[in-house]
């Protein structure tokens, strides 16, 4: 059975850093790439940034890049986002999603897993 698990949300202050943590199982961790998609309240989903566990390549929306950084542990099966700098508009749920084979995209619809999301707030 695919798991994808979440953990590392909350509320953080404007400027802030949070570390996202998203833990696989069942599936072979290599041959996916990993995303991290979020969604704020009446806002379409955004995928913010991808990695390819087979070369590393990676992907950063424009609204994200510089402050984000995406990483992935073949040996824990854990893909991570670094988030700092953080903005009120960065609040949303944000969703780790796999995607065989492992192609970096930022097309939301191609993904074939989803984790149950982590909170991320923003606020003063």
């Amino acid at each position: 059975e695919v798991q994808l698990v979440e953990s590392g949300g909350g509320l953080v202050q404007p400027g802030g850093s949070l570390r996202l943590s998203c833990a696989a199982s069942g599936f072979a961790f290599s041959s996916f790439a990993m995303s991290w998609v979020r969604q704020a309240p009446g806002k379409a989903r955004e995928a913010v940034s991808c990695i390819s566990n087979f070369d590393k390549s990676t992907y950063y929306s424009d609204s994200v890049r510089g402050r984000f950084t995406i990483s992935s542990d073949a040996a824990e099966n854990t893909v991570y986002l670094q988030m700092n700098s953080l903005k009120f508009e960065d609040t949303a749920v944000y969703y780790c999603a796999a995607l065989k084979p492992p192609i970096v995209t930022a097309n939301a619809a191609m993904y074939d897993f989803w984790g149950q999301g982590t909170q991320v707030t923003v606020s003063s």
